[in-house]
């Protein structure tokens, strides 16, 4: 007897359908095509196990099983549901009516618990767009799925409550998530503010000038002069993410396997912090098994590297074609994965081994060149890719005990949005264009032109600090952003002056 169910095959941010064939004939081989690799395989082990906790009956018979199409590769235990249902229709202990109706997915325990699987948001997608009436999954996975609306997601504990649901003695009940109050139940909430920071005016400005234009920033200091504590609060001024920014970012998760039981939709933007020996497959994604790396992670969000030139050289390179297309290609023999890139990256870093170069107080004990050998563990190509150098001097004790309560995050955010909604509206006929850091060079020449008194500020920066060509364009792009906080059209020679005292790494006192 032949039937048909089926599964998803997840592909970097996506999914497609795979039909499960099961013919069970005359004969007593087993036989599972259609490249499985080595944990589908061993699906037979854990099946039969399951069989026998509930006493259902294991077809003495040839048993053929095809996962079609076979130039897709199957990985992972989550196809053992499907699989198991296919044999139980096979040998008539299911009806078929509903077979056709659901993608069935899940990881069987030998005593028949479902076990929840990866990528659970965006099988429920393909499903949709498939048109399926539905998915059956683990029931750590259901509030994930029911984020797509229009397609029923049952959620079982065991494979006998799937069994008994398609024989229809078990009445699952769908899964409901009303998406529009998860999006807004925790979209403006966050645990720490830039209320928190006390003094340090002039780095929270270049932080707030960042988020305006989602430019990417360098911080340089000494140990304890606040660097991590910023940069942990830059998500809290970044503007809200949109319904479909939360889906895509939740997507990605879904497929790293990164989202809770409880969780439906990630409402925050996130924020990524990997450790210094981070190697480069995990910061960009790929393996084995393809993965999205932590760029991808930090996709709509923030990328924080802390002690920047501690990271290796590779995993610092590998960074530079990510950070100008927004998207990473991992190129394989047999497939080309694209995964979104879109980020933020704060990086920071002490000046110097010991830390205390330029330090107001404390004597940097480094020997004559080596600042210049650290700082030089980073390479131009990637520094010109960051827009703010931003150097932070630590807060003095008397400046700490008498400041003031500091400006709330959500003050801040409602100029960074205020910016954003001028450059959505100024962008709005370009459909991958969304923010100052993304112009090209066609639209600088366009929204960037200088009056003769910046043109002037930056001939005569570019000439004293020898800037390159793309620090240039940021300059632009930055005092673009600057002019967009004050609500100018034009920009003027103070917005330009400000942004090029944003680039405290080409200026010569950091040349050790």
């Amino acid at each position: 007897m032949l039937v048909k169910t089926f599964g998803a095959a997840v592909t970097g941010i996506d999914a497609d359908i795979i039909t499960i064939e099961v013919d069970i004939s005359r004969g007593i081989q087993f036989f599972l095509v259609g490249l499985p690799d080595n944990a589908v395989k061993e699906s037979r082990q854990r099946i039969e196990s399951v069989f026998r906790y509930f006493q259902f009956n294991w077809p003495g018979k040839r048993i053929v099983i095809n996962m079609a199409p076979a130039d897709i590769r199957k990985e992972g235990a989550a196809y053992d549901l499907p699989i198991a249902i296919g044999v139980l229709a096979g040998s008539e202990q299911v009806a078929l009516e509903l077979l056709n109706d659901f993608i069935v997915m899940g990881e069987l325990s030998l005593d028949g618990n479902l076990k929840p699987v990866k990528g659970a948001l965006p099988i429920a997608v393909k499903a949709k767009e498939a048109g399926f009436k539905g998915v059956i999954l683990p029931a750590e996975n259901a509030r994930e799925a029911a984020v797509v609306t229009g397609i029923d997601v049952y959620g079982a504990q065991n494979m006998q409550e799937v069994v008994d649901f398609l024989n229809g003695s078990e009445n699952l009940r769908p899964t409901v998530v009303d998406t529009e109050a998860e999006f807004q139940k925790s979209l403006a909430f966050y645990d720490i503010d830039f209320s928190d920071v006390k003094g340090q005016d002039s780095v929270k400005r270049a932080f707030e000038v960042a988020a305006a234009g989602s430019h990417n920033l360098i911080l340089i200091g000494p140990p304890g002069s606040g660097k991590s504590m910023l940069a942990k609060r830059l998500p809290s001024i970044l503007p809200p993410m949109e319904l479909s920014e939360a889906l895509e970012t939740t997507k990605i998760h879904s497929v790293a396997g990164k989202i809770q039981s409880h969780t439906a939709l990630l409402t925050q933007r996130p924020f990524r912090s990997p450790h210094h020996t981070i190697s480069d497959v995990a910061l960009v994604g790929g393996g084995t098994f393809p993965q999205p790396g932590e760029i991808s992670l930090a996709h709509n969000g923030v990328l924080f590297l802390d002690e920047l030139p501690e990271f290796k050289r590779s995993v610092l390179e590998v960074m530079r074609q990510p950070l100008e297309d927004r998207q990473i290609s991992i190129s394989r023999a047999r497939f080309t994965i694209d995964y979104p890139a879109n980020f933020m990256l704060v990086a920071s870093m002490n000046p110097c081994p010991c830390g205390y170069y330029n330090h107001p107080e404390k004597k940097c004990v480094c020997s004559p060149g080596v600042v210049q050998k650290y700082l030089s563990r980073i390479s131009g190509p990637l520094l010109d890719r960051i827009d703010l150098h931003i150097e932070v001097v630590p807060v003095p004790f008397n400046k700490l005990a008498e400041a003031p309560q500091a400006e709330k995050s959500g003050q801040i955010r409602e100029r960074v949005m205020n910016a954003r909604r001028i450059q959505q509206v100024r962008y709005s006929e370009y459909s991958n264009i969304h923010c100052n850091a993304q112009m090209t060079s066609r639209l600088l020449r366009k929204y960037a032109v200088l009056d003769e008194a910046g043109q002037r500020i930056l001939k005569n920066a570019m000439e004293k600090l020898d800037l390159s060509a793309r620090a240039y364009d940021r300059i632009l792009k930055v005092s673009r952003t600057i002019a967009d906080l004050e609500g100018s059209e034009q920009i003027q020679s103070h917005h330009v002056s400000e942004a090029v005292q944003y680039r405290n790494l080409d200026r010569s006192g950091w040349a050790g």
